[in-house]
Order: C-alpha cells, then structure tokens, then sequence
C-alpha cells in the first residue's frame, strides 16, 4: 500500500513549544540598520548592506546551530536579503531546520508629556506587513516595548501594553507567532526589589490588554527581562536573581504561556547563563523556559569575524560556543 505524505501546517501552539522546548533557544539577530552598523564599524568593519548581510549569513550558516537555537530572528532588510548561495534568509533558516521570525516594530519615540518614557512604534500598516511576511515564510515576530525604570509612568506602562496586545492580535490574525518582548532596562543603580516591582507590574499589564484583546495566550512566547539589580548597583547572585525572576513570573504569567523566553539585556553570557541555570533547576514552573540572547551570543562572532573571509570559522565556532553554554543550561 502506498502512503500519500502531506505536510501539515503547525498551530500557532505548536509553533510557540517548538520554539522554546526541547532544550533549544531563539537567536536574537535583528538589530536595525541603524544599530548594526554601528556595531560593525566600533569592530573596524566598514557598514553596508553587504557586510550586514555577510555578518548574519555567518550567523546563520554556522554549523550544527540548530542543534541549540530553534528561531532566528531577522531585521526587515536581511529578512529580504539573499545568502551568497542565492537562498532568500528565510528560506534558509528552515532548510538548516530553524523557524525564521522577524522584527516588526520599528524602534521608540518620546512619549509626549511623560518626562521621558517611551513609546514603540510600528503598528501602522503592521496587519499587512505581517501578511507579507507569512507569505514569505515568518513563523513568528518579535515586537520590544522598552521600559526605563527611572523614566516609566503608569500611563506609558499602559499604552506600551496596549500596543503589544494589538500587536499579538494581529499576528495571530495572520497565522505568525508574537514575541512579547516587555523589556525592563538593567541600566542604573536600582536595587532588585525595583526591578521586580516594575517588573511585575509590566508584566501584569500586558496580560490585562492580551486578555482585553482576546489572545490565545497558547500561541505566544513571553520575552522578558531577569529581575537583576541594576548593572551599576552591587550585584546579587544567580541563585537570588533566579528565585526573585520566578517569583515574579509565577504571579503575573498565566499558566496557559506555552514557553518564556528570557532577553540577556546587555548582561554579559556567563551571567545570563547562570541565571537561567539557576532558573531551570527551581520546581513549579508551568512553562517552557529557554532563552532569547542577541549580544550575549554574538558578540564574540562579531569580534573575531571583524569583517574577514579568513576568520568566519572562527567567529563561528566562538557563536557555537556560547549557543552550546545557553542551551547547556536548560538541562
């Protein structure tokens, strides 16, 4: 008897656990034009499409990646590039058996009248921009609401969350998984217990505008920061940033979040690493929990590659290894 293969598109459910079960990763590779080239040239490296384009081919093309990292997330311009062999980015990522997802908000304004809070912007035209990107392959997206603990007001943590719900809704309206990215800043003196009350009440507040917006929250991913004291404040260790981060989590993050992916937010890999070590080995957790890194992975890479053919399977193995010490500390 003959058996008839058909391929079967996952749920957005399926999607979010993929992304951040079995011991796998997302890789935070979206910086914007902007940012990344800034990146290149404090390396010596000369900015332009091309080398951001060469940069995050090396990324990608890293071999056995998806051995630790599950997602990828693009910018929009290399969300449109082609590796150097032809294939559009995205069609790549899932031959080398990685989900790509893209970046959609398009970085923060002044919020009027708030003494400094900011605001993400990018939900105009966002619905179509996102059908454009499941046409072209998305699995998920990612959108960062910014949270500066010397500058947030209630009024700014409200329409932040509003905006990452209107946000998750229209992803789900067109079959992509949302990266809810409510990121309270490490920079600054604060003490942890700061950080934990901000950040709870972050956290609160986005899943009272997901509830008021009707997301299934089986299909998201929750982004967030680690409850740290700020980078210039006495620092604590793994253990206490681990137990305060749950603490925090289990009164604010309904149960029925499929998977937590944490940011590394500037904190350097050893670090983050031992916080989501630590993390993993505490009881009542109802959902996955992995890692989102963007600099703590790949700020080797960038060093060692520094723009030359010669060095990319050096910068590559320096990115394996800091993939291998995330994923390492999920088991």
């Amino acid at each position: 008897m003959t058996t008839t293969l058909r391929t079967v598109q996952p749920t957005l459910a399926e999607t979010a656990q993929l992304m951040t079960g079995g011991g796998r990763g997302v890789l935070a590779a979206d910086e914007s034009i902007a940012t990344m080239s800034s990146r290149l040239e404090a390396e010596g490296i000369p900015a332009g499409a091309a080398t951001r384009r060469d940069y995050r081919e090396l990324l990608l093309t890293a071999d056995g990646l998806s051995d630790f990292v599950s997602g990828f997330i693009l910018a929009d311009e290399t969300f449109g590039q082609e590796l150097s062999d032809g294939r559009p980015f995205p069609e790549a990522c899932r031959e080398l058996g990685i989900l790509p997802g893209i970046k959609v908000d398009t970085g923060t304004s002044l919020l009027p009248g708030q003494g400094g809070a900011l605001i993400t912007e990018g939900l105009d035209r966002l619905g179509a921009r996102l059908a454009s990107y499941a046409e072209r392959g998305a699995a998920f997206a990612k959108w960062r609401a910014v949270i500066d603990i010397t500058t947030i007001t209630e009024y700014a943590m409200h329409v932040n969350a509003q905006a990452l719900a209107r946000y998750a809704a229209l992803c789900h309206q067109n079959g992509i998984v949302p990266v809810v990215e409510p990121e309270v800043l490490c920079g600054g003196d604060h003490d942890l217990a700061t950080c934990a009350r901000v950040s709870r009440l972050a956290l609160s507040s986005v899943f009272e505008e997901l509830a008021v917006a009707g997301v299934d929250l089986s299909g998201i991913v929750l982004k967030p920061n680690f409850v740290t004291p700020g980078l210039d404040a006495p620092a604590a260790s793994a253990h206490v940033v681990a137990t305060a981060t749950l603490e925090v989590l289990l009164g604010a993050v309904p149960a029925t979040v499929p998977g937590i992916a944490f940011l590394s937010g500037g904190h350097p890999t050893a670090d983050v690493c031992a916080f989501l070590s630590e993390l993993n080995a505490l009881p009542e957790r109802p959902w996955n929990v992995t890692f989102s890194f963007g600099r703590a992975l790949v700020s080797d890479a960038l060093r060692a590659w520094a723009g030359d053919p010669a060095n990319v399977t050096a910068a590559q193995r320096r990115l394996l290894d800091n993939c291998r010490e995330a994923a390492d500390a999920l088991r």
